[in-house]
């Protein structure tokens, strides 16, 4: 599968058809939601993270590029993965790396040490050199944290979404905006719209009457399967 492929996925979306990538976090959850027919897949950075016994933000960049390259080789459907902040990579050291794992996509934050939001310009230069290292071979979905780490205010999400889109990514990702700002984050920024749904039909039903193009799970998938096993592993005890 190329990039091309995953991209065409995000465009031409009538509101109310979002494009839903499961986020898989081993090969085998990556089967599955291969087999239950979704056109392409997402990595959760914070669900590999745990998967591999390692607190979120924790992954050595080599197991994590080693987890991407396990899942793209369970399926046969296009993969975006979750890379963080890059690692501390150059952009042609992290295109490199994410074409050699099989990934047509990713997924890159403008914070660092989960606490901290980088200069937005700065973070848009940086992304303009990743989009010219990797051509048309990437889908960069720009992750824009000022609701996790700024004032919350749309008009700063918008602000960073236009430079980010301006620097070249195809999709911008405005981690844990309200659902009721999502019409004023559609009004402002150019392109497709990634948001995160919580693990139900409701969440994602709710995502795609507001105007998300994109819709992801973050870490929820893997935390719910773990539940769901933790429910099992408490009824299984004698």
């Amino acid at each position: 599968m190329t990039a091309s492929v995953l991209r065409a996925l995000h465009h031409g979306r009538p509101v109310g058809d979002p494009l839903v990538l499961p986020n898989a976090w081993d090969a085998g959850s990556a089967r599955v939601f291969a087999d239950a027919g979704f056109d392409a897949l997402a990595t959760p950075s914070a669900g590999v993270a745990a998967s591999l016994g390692y607190e979120d933000g924790a992954t050595p960049a080599a197991e994590m590029f080693a987890a991407v390259a396990r899942i793209v080789r369970a399926v046969s459907v296009p993969v975006s993965a979750d890379v963080e902040d890059g690692y501390g990579l150059t952009p042609a050291e992290l295109v490199e790396r994410l074409l050699e794992a099989g990934a047509v996509g990713c997924n890159l934050e403008d914070s660092e040490g989960h606490a901290t939001l980088k200069d937005p310009q700065r973070h848009a230069d940086w992304l303009a050199e990743v989009r010219a290292a990797a051509g048309d071979a990437l889908v960069i979905n720009a992750r824009v944290d000022t609701f996790l780490f700024g004032t919350g205010d749309p008009a700063d999400a918008i602000a960073r979404a236009k430079l980010y889109v301006a620097a070249g990514v195809d999709c911008v990702y405005p981690l844990r905006a309200p659902i009721e700002v999502l019409p004023a984050l559609r009004e402002g920024i150019t392109g497709p719209i990634n948001m995160a749904a919580a693990p139900s039909r409701e969440s994602v039903a709710e995502l795609a009457r507001n105007g998300a193009t994109r819709i992801t799970f973050g870490p929820g998938l893997q935390r719910y399967a773990m539940g769901a096993i933790g429910d099992l592993a408490a009824n299984l005890r004698p």
